[in-house]
């Protein structure tokens, strides 16, 4: 008998339009973005088109929400701009992130 374990989701999306960034969470992180890819999202559907260019994956939903919750600080955008620091030296973004949850 496999263990089988729901995921819950943080993610970063570029948004080609404006170059900013989205973060949010999901349980579903594949129906999420194509949500925001069919402009089903009303904290997205006018910024886009996306690019899901981070995600982190946990076990526990409080794990999840916690990283949300962190990455959606000023100290959590720093972290994640000099984890990403590689591709966002190719691909600028605005200097203010939006934020959201699902």
């Amino acid at each position: 008998m496999s263990d089988v374990h729901l995921m819950h989701y943080v993610y970063v999306l570029r948004s080609l339009s404006d170059h900013g960034l989205y973060i949010g969470y999901s349980a579903n992180l594949r129906r999420r973005f194509q949500q925001h890819i069919k402009g089903d999202s009303v904290a997205t559907s006018y910024r886009g088109p996306w690019k899901l260019i981070y995600y982190e994956a946990y076990l526990d939903q409080h794990d999840a929400l916690g990283r949300e919750k962190y990455r959606k600080s000023g100290a959590g955008r720093r972290f994640l701009k000099a984890q990403l620091a590689h591709y966002l030296g190719k691909n600028p973004i605005r200097s203010v992130a939006r934020t959201g949850r699902t």
